[in-house]
């Protein structure tokens, strides 16, 4: 499958995201966004949230057995998922989720091994180490030891 288009502007934000340490407030507004998904999109909200869990694990640094590249394509996936302006706008309702769909399963099935290392993690871990690994960040939550940027 092809690289999605325009995919590689949305990856060089995410490396700027990550550098940033912008991280928690892209997550926030997944959560946001995913939240107001319908009945519909149960499987794409499961997949948005297998990602989100993701980033929250690298970012408080307990999970950072990942490819750099996988990682960069995951948050640039949230980024185009969150951008209202994008190949198909957001508020053109129903059609416009197609692209951002289109662009998560990319990511799904490119970087799937990746994926998979990391739910085979996920499910070793505690369900109380996972609540506080995956609890979303409060708005301006300081970056602490371990909380990632990308050098």
């Amino acid at each position: 499958m092809k690289t999605p288009k325009n995919f590689m502007r949305y990856q060089f934000l995410a490396k700027r995201f990550l550098k940033a340490g912008r991280l928690p407030a892209l997550l926030l507004s997944v959560a946001r966004k995913r939240e107001k998904l319908g009945s519909g999109f149960a499987e794409a909200a499961g997949q948005l949230k297998l990602l989100q869990a993701l980033c929250l694990a690298w970012w408080r640094g307990e999970y950072r057995a990942i490819d750099s590249r996988a990682l960069l394509a995951v948050v640039a996936a949230l980024l185009y998922f969150v951008t209202p302006l994008d190949a198909i706008p957001d508020w053109l309702f129903g059609f416009g989720l197609v692209d951002d769909l289109a662009v998560l399963a990319w990511v799904l099935r490119t970087w799937q091994v990746e994926l998979a290392a990391f739910q085979d993690w996920r499910a070793a871990q505690a369900p109380e180490v996972l609540r506080v690994v995956e609890r979303l960040p409060d708005v301006g939550e300081p970056l602490t030891v371990g909380e990632g940027r990308l050098d």
